[in-house]
Formats: structure tokens, sequence, C-alpha cells
């Protein structure tokens, strides 16, 4: 366990770690980190992400062959690789956004007008203490805030992220057992097979297999369990904070008040930017969770006992229903789902 969350997860771990939402973390550290990263008080339930974690170590141990590992170490650095850039980029987003502010105390300093330009702060507040003498401060101050919120949010989607991409390798692993069961290593069907012989063989294997299809389902079902009301809130704060900046997009009068348009504009644009890399991964579920039935289609099936088609027959059934991630059962983080949102937001 320790070598593969060296190897594979550390970068969620420390991301987490620093949010308070790994499972493993002592109590005291947790309600510390907690204390500190005031979104975490709308983070999931940490038994279930315990047993998600739990079932997610457990799966490494229920390998077969060389194989596998490589399709199951395959998707892990993918998370690792996605986990990384996003929280960079978080980060570069913050600045970016944040930056805006210091544009005026800048242009005051290169191009110096008779009077000092108008205090952007990076967002809408009152300190009672004169904000042009205290500006700094006050950014300072502006700067701390959001690295914490932006902490917790990058803990959550990398955890949900890493989670996302193991049970897709796992539905990767179900359907390359069938493949193996069936075809050769050349990927050429095998010849007919022996019932009399073979057929109890093959009986145990199938069952094996639709063993780890059903952990894989229920791994996929819990996803969804765990993430989808903590989703839900984002998706309803999301699409309130969007439609007041678009509202107060239309209202600025260009002229004056260009830096709180782009400002407005990076929000805008981060948002839906996130909305996709959410969205990007709920396709790529319910992708994985459809192709297990293509390559049963695709295999020889047809060439085992009636006994071994009937558990077979379960498998194919199982795919007919797609698993998917939504935000309260309302909402399902698809492409198709999102290309609609930004239809709708752009227009």
């Amino acid at each position: 366990m320790d070598t593969i969350m060296l190897n594979h997860y550390n970068i969620v771990k420390i991301v987490s770690s620093l949010a308070g939402q790994w499972p493993y973390q002592k109590l005291k550290t947790r309600l510390f980190c907690v204390g500190l990263i005031t979104l975490s008080a709308l983070s999931i339930n940490v038994s279930q992400m315990r047993d998600l974690t739990n079932h997610l170590f457990i799966d490494w141990n229920t390998l077969e062959t060389s194989e596998e590992y490589k399709i199951i170490a395959r998707y892990a650095e993918n998370g690792k690789r996605y986990s990384l850039g996003y929280s960079l980029y978080c980060c570069f987003a913050v600045c970016v956004f944040m930056s805006v502010s210091l544009i005026p105390q800048v242009l005051d300093i290169i191009l110096p007008l008779n009077k000092s330009r108008p205090i952007l702060l990076t967002y809408p507040g009152h300190y009672f203490v004169d904000e042009r003498e205290y500006f700094f401060y006050i950014f300072l101050h502006a700067v701390v805030a959001w690295e914490i919120v932006i902490s917790g949010i990058i803990a959550h989607d990398c955890i949900f992220v890493t989670y996302i991409e193991h049970v897709c390798s796992m539905f990767n692993v179900v359907g390359s057992r069938f493949e193996r069961l069936f075809c050769n290593h050349n990927n050429e069907a095998t010849k007919f097979i022996n019932t009399d012989n073979t057929d109890n063989t093959y009986c145990k294997k199938i069952a094996l297999i639709v063993h780890a299809h059903r952990n894989a389902l229920r791994y996929a079902q819990l996803l969804e369990d765990t993430f989808t009301v903590p989703f839900a809130m984002q998706i309803l704060l999301v699409t309130i904070a969007l439609s007041i900046t678009l509202l107060q997009m239309v209202q600025q009068d260009d002229s004056s008040n260009i830096l709180q348009t782009i400002r407005y504009t990076l929000y805008v644009f981060g948002q839906l930017i996130h909305l996709f890399f959410l969205s990007f991964e709920g396709q790529k579920l319910i992708d994985h969770s459809l192709q297990i039935r293509e390559k049963i289609y695709n295999s020889c099936w047809y060439k085992v006992s009636v006994k071994s088609q009937k558990l077979i027959t379960l498998v194919m059934i199982k795919s007919l229903r797609l698993s998917y991630l939504s935000a309260g059962k309302i909402y399902i983080f698809s492409l198709e789902s999102f290309t609609t949102v930004r239809r709708m937001t752009l227009l």
C-alpha cells in the first residue's frame, strides 16, 4: 500500500491532506486543517471516502497479470498528471484573477495621471479603514483568503479525479479479461471450446469476471452517492454566481470599468473550465462503463457453452445501464451537458 501510494497517489495525498480531506489523517490534524479550510465545512463524508480509498487499494491486490497492473498503473498516472496540472492551473488562475487589482497601482507608477486611479479590490468588501492607504494589507488578506478557498476546491477535485480514473481502470481490466478469456495473444479467435472438458473451468473464470464487474459497478455507485450532494451544492452556487456575474458584465460601462469587465470575464471562463474538467471525467466514466458491452460483443462469447453464455448475459444486461456521476441526480456530468451549459452561458 505504501509503495502504491508513493508511486501513484502522492499528489492527491498531499493536496487533500492540506485541506483536511485525506481519510487516513489523525483526528487532531484533520480538525486543525478543517478549521483553516472553510470550504471543508461542505466536504464529503469522510467514512465514504475511506471506503472508496480502501476499495482502491484492495483492487490493486486483485490484479491477475502484469498487463492488468500496467492498465491500472497507467490510469493512476493519468490521475496523478491531471491532479498536478489542475492544481497548477487553479493556483495560476487565482494569481491572474487577483493581479488585475494591482493594475491601477502599477499604472499610477508607470503612467501617472493628475489624480490617482480608483482602487480596485479583489472582491467587494468594507474593511472600515482607508482602502487606498491600507490597500496592500487588504490585498495580502485577500491572497490568503483565496488560497485557502482554492486549496479546498483543489483537494476535492483531485480526490474526485483519482477515484474516477481508478474505476475507469477497473472497467478496462474487466474488459481485457473477457478479451483474454476468448481470444489468444495474437487477438485471433480461439477454436471451438470443448464444453465437455472445459465448461466448468470457463464457468468459474466467467463468474470471477462477473464478480469483478459487479465490484466496479458498486464502486461507481458509491462514487455517485458520495459526490452527488457536494456537486449539487457546487452547481447551485456556480449557477447563481454566473448569473450575477453575467448581469454585472451587461451593466458595466466598458469605457470606465474595463478592468472590472476583464475580471468578470476571467471568472466566467474559469468556472466554465472547472465545469469542463468535471464533465470530461464524467464522460470518461460513461464511456468506460459502456465499453465492456462492446468488448464482449466483439469477442468469441458465442463459442462457449450455454451455461457460460448465461453468465455473460448478466454482464451484458448490466452494461446496458451506464454508470454516471451527477449533481443532485439532476445534472449529469458529460460533454453533452457541458456543451449545453456553455451554449446557454455564452449566448
